[in-house]
């Protein structure tokens, strides 16, 4: 819990596809250094940027819930599955916000898609609404997390979370799943006996991250 007056707040967006160690590793990275009250883990809905059906919603939800169930302070939410048409994290932003008048809000987000910041939908309300938490892709490479076109933003305010690389792909947990192999230390045995259970990645593993 934060020690702050005012509420720390967290958003975690992402296909969940399926939620691995290194989901796990950001997210509790992020609740201890930011303080967090509380870590929305949001899986998405129609992810605009995939060329790549995901699989379906339900799976992703449930698997995330079990992914996070040992943090306390992160909610799974569904609100980007349940909203119609495609899901944009200005959209949950401003919903969560709702939620916590006054609280200091945090974005969580990797290096690759901090260098992507700028083609996000209405980018520029998230930087004034919430500052950015980057995973660097090199455990303490500035320049691997903070993009060089930021330093002309002053408006785009970010922090690093201090994290030791996780080299785990969601793309090649797929594959392997798909091959029969097993996920090793990538998965919670949770998440892979729901994944047995319901024959997910028996015959798809062309999917993105």
């Amino acid at each position: 819990m934060s020690h702050s007056t005012t509420p720390q707040i967290g958003l975690y967006g992402g296909a969940f596809d399926p939620p691995h160690a290194g989901h796990h590793a950001l997210a509790a990275c992020a609740v201890a250094q930011l303080q967090l009250d509380t870590l929305y883990v949001l899986p998405t809905g129609d992810a605009w940027h995939k060329t790549q059906a995901l699989s379906p919603a339900n799976h992703r939800l449930a698997m995330a819930s079990l992914n996070f169930e040992d943090l306390p302070a992160v909610i799974v939410d569904d609100m980007e599955i349940k909203r119609e048409g495609p899901s944009y994290t200005i959209d949950s932003l401003r919903a969560i916000a709702t939620r916590h008048a006054g609280a200091t809000f945090f974005v969580l987000l990797g290096a690759d898609q901090a260098a992507r910041f700028e083609t996000w939908k209405d980018w520029q309300w998230i930087a004034q609404m919430a500052c950015l938490a980057v995973a660097p892709r090199v455990l303490g490479s500035q320049e691997e997390a903070s993009p060089h076109e930021w330093h002309n933003h002053s408006n785009i305010r970010y922090t690093l979370l201090d994290m030791p690389l996780e080299n785990v792909s969601a793309t090649d947990i797929r594959s392997g799943l798909a091959q029969g192999l097993p996920p090793g230390q990538t998965l919670k045995p949770s998440v892979f006996q729901y994944i047995q259970h319901h024959h997910l990645y028996m015959d798809r593993h062309d999917r993105s991250l």
